[in-house]
């Protein structure tokens, strides 16, 4: 098996384990607020700006550890301060060193949209996001099949969430469909984890016009995102370049001061998004 069927087989087993003992019943009990709407990830890509979502993460199955000790409570809130849109939150234990704990904790210490991030292929996770606090759950086209991404948008929506889909290739593309509220294309490929930004650049032009899209992934400079952004990107995903540098706080507040002096001056063109 390559790296995704391994990960996917194993998310299989701590589904059906969780599923053993507790309901969606016992999960809407954790939440007081359960039948809220999130926030939006997506009214805020309409913005016209770069907007980034980073990401906390301690270890992935390519890089390893890059934070193993640090505590989401020393790192997303100075995201927010520094104007990160949204923040991603891993919450895969075996493959990626998260806790679904860790996303209640952010509900707690950030007001913007939080997006779980972890490999979903059952309706629970859903409950178990939105009890957690996440607006926005990650589908991942490489791991689903057209039908599943539709059941599973459905679903989220039904309980408020907004969905982001995930693709890799010029074949996924036939998984979106009207629930999706952001497509993100990941350079990364999931089964052999090879990071090549040309995918971005490759795929933008072949999505519809009326979504939102992010970039995710091997993203580390601003040229990198200007050069994204002037054909059309809205977001961006970036995880790594903050969580292996000594204070990940630091790094994205200095990476932020980068990206908007280099803002100053660009126009933004190409793809555009109907709304």
């Amino acid at each position: 098996m390559n790296i995704l069927e391994t990960i996917v087989e194993q998310k299989k087993k701590e589904v059906a384990e969780k599923k053993a003992i507790m309901d969606v019943d016992f999960l809407k009990l954790l939440n007081d607020d359960f039948e809220r709407k999130g926030l939006s990830l997506k009214e805020k890509l309409f913005n016209g700006e770069p907007n980034i979502i980073a990401e906390f993460k301690r270890k992935s199955p390519s890089k390893g550890w890059m934070s193993e000790g640090i505590h989401v409570s020393e790192v997303i809130p100075d995201y927010e301060e520094h104007g990160a849109a949204a923040i991603s939150v891993l919450t895969d234990k075996e493959f990626f060193g998260g806790e679904l704990e860790e996303l209640k904790i952010a509900r707690l210490e950030v007001e913007i949209p939080l997006l779980r991030k972890d490999f979903m292929i059952d309706e629970f996770q859903l409950y178990e996001a939105n009890s957690y606090g996440a607006d926005i759950i990650l589908l991942i086209a490489a791991c689903l099949s057209k039908e599943q991404v539709q059941q599973l948008a459905q679903k989220a929506k039904e309980l408020q969430l907004e969905v982001l889909l995930e693709i890799h290739s010029e074949k996924e593309i036939e998984c979106i469909c009207d629930e999706v509220d952001i497509i993100g294309i990941n350079n990364r490929s999931l089964e052999t984890f090879v990071t090549d930004i040309q995918t971005s650049v490759q795929l933008i032009e072949h999505l519809p016009k009326d979504k939102p899209v992010i970039s995710e992934s091997g993203i580390s400079d601003v040229d990198t995102i200007i050069n994204l952004y002037n054909i059309g990107f809205r977001g961006f995903l970036i995880g790594e370049t903050f969580m292996k540098a000594p204070k990940p706080a630091i790094a994205f507040a200095d990476f932020m001061k980068a990206l908007q002096t280099s803002l100053k001056g660009v126009s933004r063109k190409g793809h555009s998004v109907n709304y």
